[in-house]
Order: C-alpha cells, then sequence, then structure tokens
C-alpha cells in the first residue's frame, strides 16, 4: 500500500507539470503568426561587396488576403548608411533608392511614420529605420529588390498560392 501511494503522488506531481510549455506563454494574433512566414530580410550591398544596409518586407497579401487583393502590397523597412531617400514618382531624385518588383516600379509609395498601422507586425522599430507600404501592379512571379545606382538588395522572392 505504501508502495502504491508513493507511485500515486509521484504520477500526480508529474501529470501537474505536463499540462502548460513554453509555448503558451507565446500568445499571437494570427496576422503576426502570418507576418513571421513572410517576413524576408537581404543585405544592401555596395558593388565593392561593403555592407550599406539592411532591407525588410512582408508580403501583405498573405496577411490581411482579405485587405489587400487587389494589386501585390508589401510593408517594407529599411536602413542605409548613407540615408538616401526612397524613389518617388512625383519627386525623381537621382540618388533615390528604387524597390522594384520583377524589375518594375511601384504603383503606389506611402512612407510611413516609426509607429503605424503595420508595427505590431514585427518586434523591431526603431528610428533609423524607413517604413512604406508600397504597391505593384498583380504579378505572377514576386522577385523583390532595393536598388540604386550604387548599391542593391539581394532579391527577395515570395511564392504566392494560387
Amino acid at each position: 500500500m505504501k508502495k502504491i501511494s508513493i507511485f500515486l503522488i509521484i504520477l500526480l506531481f508529474f501529470s501537474g507539470c505536463s499540462r502548460k510549455n513554453a509555448f503558451d506563454e507565446f500568445k499571437m494574433q494570427k496576422a503576426q503568426e502570418l507576418s513571421i512566414s513572410s517576413l524576408q530580410n537581404s543585405k544592401i550591398l555596395t558593388k565593392s561587396g561593403e555592407i550599406n544596409g539592411i532591407f525588410s518586407a512582408i508580403y501583405l497579401n498573405e496577411v490581411y488576403p482579405e485587405k489587400f487583393n487587389g494589386d501585390e502590397y508589401f510593408f517594407i523597412y529599411f536602413y542605409t548608411k548613407d540615408n538616401n531617400q526612397m524613389y518617388n514618382p512625383k519627386d525623381e531624385i537621382e540618388t533615390a533608392l528604387k524597390i522594384k518588383l520583377n524589375s518594375k516600379l511601384p504603383i503606389k509609395i506611402l512612407k510611413l511614420p516609426e509607429e503605424n498601422r503595420f508595427s505590431h507586425l514585427v518586434d523591431i522599430k526603431n528610428s533609423w529605420n524607413k517604413y512604406y507600404l508600397i504597391a505593384f501592379e498583380r504579378s505572377d512571379s514576386l522577385n523583390l529588390t532595393l536598388e540604386n545606382g550604387e548599391a542593391s538588395s539581394g532579391v527577395i522572392k515570395y511564392k504566392k498560392e494560387y
């Protein structure tokens, strides 16, 4: 009887521990989970191979398919050492960075503040990054790059689900 009661106490002790694990504390919204799987990064390199910055993108059509379903929408943020500005068709600057999807320029560019409606999708927020909502025409393939005459990012590729 003594052995059975000791066995039951040990069993009770271990069964109480098995109900929770470390992942119970990580409560994420569905949009945050989708944004983590969609987030991709690339270094911005000069022609000589030096790192000039970092470029990150989230494909919003995957994260919010009910809101972003016509054109191709991206939430991007980047940092460059040169503090270059993003290309804007209304105010063309020669040194501006140009974001391209399949070698085509965007149809809409909206500069966002550091705290914006997509801030909750990324853990990294800082004052030196530049944040944008960018839209491109509908496309079958998604190959995203950030470039200017002196530097460019690697190609960020997304697979579309049909």
